[in-house]
């Protein structure tokens, strides 16, 4: 899909270098909102396994919006957190992170990276967290119709659990 310059389409391993500088401009030692960052090996994997979606205008990524397997990030602690409280059913997946540029936000990137990813994952129960803090997160999930399904600490955080069936 193109939108006034901006092409929003499946991540290729093109885009693993500027999803890694979002993700890095981003994280939580940045003062940002990603509670992890992904190494690039991690990112190119989970774009081989499922799809990964990004906004760019050239080859600058201005969003991303990550899937990957039940599996793939089990590793990850927070991970782990937010499983043994809530794991979906049979065909779940897990989405997230997303992330769109400071330059690119209020213009509905989100929900538009969203609307690029359904058909691609049609009939499956996507699941994420998002952290209580972080409200126009929390905001933008609800609105694009993701609903409220637990919540869990972790690392003294309180996060909640959002799922939805594409």
């Amino acid at each position: 899909m193109k939108i006034n310059g901006l092409e929003i389409t499946t991540a290729t391993q093109r885009d693993i270098r500027g999803i890694s500088q979002l993700q890095q401009e981003n994280s939580a030692a940045n003062n940002g909102s990603l509670s992890a960052a992904l190494p690039e090996s991690t990112i190119a994997a989970m774009i081989d396994e499922m799809p990964v979606i990004v906004a760019r205008a050239g080859d600058k990524v201005l969003g991303f919006l990550m899937t990957s397997s039940m599996r793939k990030n089990i590793e990850l602690p927070i991970i782990k957190a937010m499983l043994a409280t809530y794991s979906g059913g049979n065909n779940a997946f897990l989405y997230g992170p997303i992330c769109v540029s400071a330059e690119a936000r209020n213009q509905g990137l989100a929900k538009k990276m969203f609307a690029e990813l359904r058909p691609l994952v049609a009939g499956r129960e996507g699941i994420l967290f998002i952290r209580n803090d972080n409200a126009p997160s929390i905001k933008a999930h609800v609105n694009m119709g993701m609903k409220l399904v637990a919540e869990f600490e972790f690392s003294g955080v309180q996060h909640s659990i959002f799922s939805f069936i594409a």
